[in-house]
């Protein structure tokens, strides 16, 4: 056993599969001096009792390559190690009981196939030829990838533990962690109960108690502990040890193979959830008492499919806690309150399928000192104040952790702990016919219900039934005036004598402009891809205001924070809380303005792309000349209590106009008749200006230097390997959602990266990067002829090369 040190440059706390990979990551990238302290013995957590299956197919087709990453490593750990890891390839099995669980497979299908996972949908009989065990009276079909596959959780993690120590690693037992030390907003050591160590970097793997490590320093790590059951039989005759795992979703039941009998587990729609007030001390290798009254549900649904079970011996019934996210997502990244403090928690029960590829991503972020990829679902800036709230993680973990296995729908909104953040015009909105979805805590008009319908979703994979109410918004945005709460839109004050030179750094656009102007711009990384896309408004010399997307308030923040350069006499303030937004948008939108304020809101006097402050209903107001819609209109910003007055007085003087209200949904569907981008799905950290189309949005031009300068110039100057394009399908039965594949000539090129229907165009409408390793161009994307997969099922499509309404832009510019 090792001594502890005084001094390391990273301290890794927790000996779990997700601290021992990013040991062994560390320690591949050539990182040595790094020490693993575990309060107790390597994978004593909650690692020894997780069930062990890898699956590796996400929503993500980057945390998708992380899990195949996984499987990659396990596939070859053994053999570098020497020590046995129990990984198995025997592939998994996916099960279908009803039409529209069978539509969701074919789905996964097609996002399987997009991302380079072979994933087989089988019919009934194949699947039980695979699975003889199992009764199959009520399966429709079943999904089979053959890549996936077991292991023994704590195997793989002594395997990677001593992967570690062949690097020069240091793995520290019995050493637990009492403090983090901080200084100038840094994490620079740890105290624990054999001494002090001094670091560089401080790494939280701390599983189920990675939120109390959290508290240490200041951070916030939403996660709760859950009890999850699962039961290891006896011997069963038929049981081979190449049979693959098998998920039942809709009976919320999952099946392995085990020396020779099964291990049988699942999610029940009614969660317990486990040390409300924190885990007991000395909770090491230890379960909880197993509850036969709560596991009954599942073991009921279990005989169905498996009647071999109802003769089955029993050896255990497993009952270990595991933290889970609010989300469900697991959690990784440097935390937004404290500089070289990371986190790698939180991992939902699928941990041995994360672990080495979150595991290689956390240290690859530690080393490079940003992501090497776009980890946005599982980034720990995705959360927000109200993720502090513990009660308030606590009731939504337990929604996510029992719609584990539930229907995946699309646009499915969730339903614990609403309200939590509404805006000022919330209860009149409701009054109206909102129905809300959810976003950072902020409740948000997704569509207006008209009078004499429920303003509730009902979710399917066709249209639903909200289609044509928010094609009558749409509608009244391209011909009349809409007005939409956009309150939730983050945004920031960058102030003080050196606030230009701050963002001239930090943005890739030109923002060394006068006062007035507004400037839409991107935020690049080192390698020249987004990471965020906003606009910047020039309120005086030294004051600038940022407007940026509701989910990327901690995100945007900090990346901006963390980039200002040293030196810079620089303030930057969150002011979202204080202020509303409101945006009238479409071709009367001048008519109802002019009526409300005294301003010249011609073209002449105030033209696109600019900003004034002007007055209405006597509140003043920041007017933005801006759209996402791509109609004529306006942003207003302004202090909060003034929101009703002046909403009030907008939909007054637009009453002769057609005014109307108008939800979210409208917004994807009139941004997408235009082409415009969005962060996280069409643009992100993986993907340059110039692949997107945004290269106009890049000051090349000129000598100023910015972050992302000379990956830019690279990536301007070099053949592109992908281009973001249009795509429309003319079959209005067809629905995209996103994830589709897209086919050239045959051959697959690429996927979807966001879809939905444009209610002007009356067509389906797709945007993807088509990919060649060759070399992508105009002329290359011109010469194709192309298909969309959608749900295993091929459809013509057609590429566009500018947008679908209004192209030349004369309704924005009117």
């Amino acid at each position: 056993m090792s001594s502890l040190p005084t001094h390391a440059r990273v301290v890794i706390i927790g000996g779990g599969i997700i601290g021992c990979s990013t040991a062994y990551h560390l320690g591949k990238l050539g990182w040595s001096d790094v020490v693993v302290l575990e309060k107790h013995k390597l994978t004593s957590g909650s690692t020894f009792h997780a069930a062990g299956l890898v699956g590796q197919l996400r929503s993500s087709a980057n945390i998708t390559q992380l899990l195949k990453y996984s499987v990659e490593l396990y596939d070859t750990l053994e053999a570098e190690t020497g020590l046995g890891t129990g990984w198995k390839m025997n592939g998994g099995l996916r099960l279908a009981c009803n039409s529209q669980r069978m539509i969701e497979i074919e789905r996964q299908a097609t996002t399987a196939q997009s991302f380079g996972l072979e994933m087989n949908v089988l019919s009934a009989q194949q699947a039980q030829d695979l699975w003889p065990l199992m009764d199959i009276s009520d399966v429709v079909g079943a999904a089979f990838l053959p890549s996936d596959g077991q292991a023994n959780p704590s195997d793989i993690t002594m395997a990677l533990a001593k992967g570690a120590r062949n690097c020069g690693i240091q793995i520290v037992e019995d050493c637990t962690v009492t403090g983090i030390v901080k200084k100038d907003g840094r994490a620079c050591g740890v105290t624990t109960s054999l001494g002090d160590i001094e670091c560089e970097v401080v790494v939280n793997c701390g599983g189920q108690w990675a939120g109390e490590i959290g508290r240490m320093a200041g951070v916030t790590v939403p996660l709760i502990s859950v009890e999850h059951q699962f039961m290891i039989t006896e011997l069963i005759e038929g049981i081979t040890s190449d049979l693959p795992t098998l998920r039942d979703p809709d009976r919320l039941i999952y099946f392995k193979e085990d020396v020779g009998g099964l291990v049988m587990g699942g999610y029940e729609p009614n969660p317990i959830g486990w040390a409300k007030d924190g885990i007991p001390e000395g909770f090491n290798f230890t379960l909880l008492e197993s509850n036969w009254d709560h596991f009954e549900q599942l073991m009921l649904q279990a005989l169905e499919r498996v009647p071999a079970l109802e003769t089955a011996g029993v050896k255990t019934l497993t009952n270990g806690p595991e933290s889970f996210t609010p989300d469900g997502n697991f959690i990784l990244g440097e935390a937004p309150e404290l500089d070289n403090f990371f986190v790698g928690a939180g991992f939902n029960a699928f941990g041995i399928a994360s672990g080495g590829g979150a595991g290689k991503a956390l240290a690859e972020w530690i080393v490079g000192g940003e992501p090497s990829l776009d980890l946005w679902p599982v980034d720990i800036r995705r959360f927000g104040n109200h993720h502090r709230d513990q009660d308030w993680v606590r009731t939504r973990t337990l929604e996510l952790y029992g719609k584990h296995y539930t229907m995946s729908w699309p646009f499915e909104e969730h339903e614990s702990a609403r309200p939590t953040r509404t805006s000022a015009l919330y209860e009149r909105l409701v009054a109206d016919g909102a129905c809300f979805g959810e976003k950072m805590g902020w409740e948000r008009p997704n569509w207006f219900a008209p009078p004499g319908v429920e303003p509730k979703d009902v979710y399917s994979f066709g249209r639903q039934n909200w289609f044509e109410h928010v094609g009558q918004e749409h509608k009244a945005a391209r011909e009349r005036v809409v007005l939409y709460d956009q309150s939730s839109f983050a945004k920031f004050m960058v102030s003080g004598p050196g606030a230009q030179e701050a963002l001239s750094w930090i943005c890739a656009n030109d923002i060394a402009k006068p006062p007035g102007a507004l400037i839409y711009t991107q935020m690049l990384n080192v390698r020249g891809g987004i990471e965020c896309d906003l606009t910047v408004v020039r309120l005086a010399e030294d004051q600038f205001y940022l407007v940026t997307g509701t989910g990327y308030r901690t995100h945007d923040f900090q990346w901006i924070r963390r980039n200002i350069p040293d030196g810079c006499d620089v303030t930057l303030d969150d002011v979202t809380d204080s202020m509303c937004t409101l945006s009238l948008m479409g071709p009367r939108a001048r008519d109802v303005l002019s009526r409300v304020t005294k301003t010249d809101v011609s073209n002449a006097s105030f033209p696109f792309g600019s900003y004034q402050q002007i007055v209405i209903a006597e509140a003043t107001v920041k007017a933005l000349r801006i759209t996402y819609v791509g109609e004529l209109g306006w942003e207003f910003h302004f202090p909060i209590e003034h929101a009703l007055t002046v909403y009030q007085a907008l939909m007054s003087a637009g009453q002769d106009c057609g005014i109307t209200n108008a939800g979210y949904r409208s917004i994807e569907s009139l941004r997408l008749e235009k082409g415009y981008r969005a962060w996280s799905s069409d643009i992100g950290p993986d993907y340059s200006p110039f692949e997107s189309g945004l290269g106009w949005a890049v000051k090349l031009k000129s000598n100023i230097p910015f972050l992302g300068r000379e990956a830019a110039v690279a990536l301007k100057d070099n053949p592109r390997t992908k281009l973001l394009a249009c795509f429309t399908v003319d079959d209005p039965d067809v629905v995209l959602l996103g994830r589709e594949t897209i086919y050239r000539n045959g051959e697959r090129v690429g996927w979807l990266s966001s879809g939905g229907y444009g209610y002007t165009i009356a067509k389906g409408i797709g945007y993807g990067y088509v990919r060649n390793g060759d070399g992508v161009t105009r002329d290359y994307l011109a010469a194709g002829n192309y298909e969309l997969d959608v749900a295993t099922r091929r459809v013509p499509c057609t590429i566009h090369f500018q947008a679908l309404v209004d192209p030349a832009m004369e309704r924005i510019k009117a």
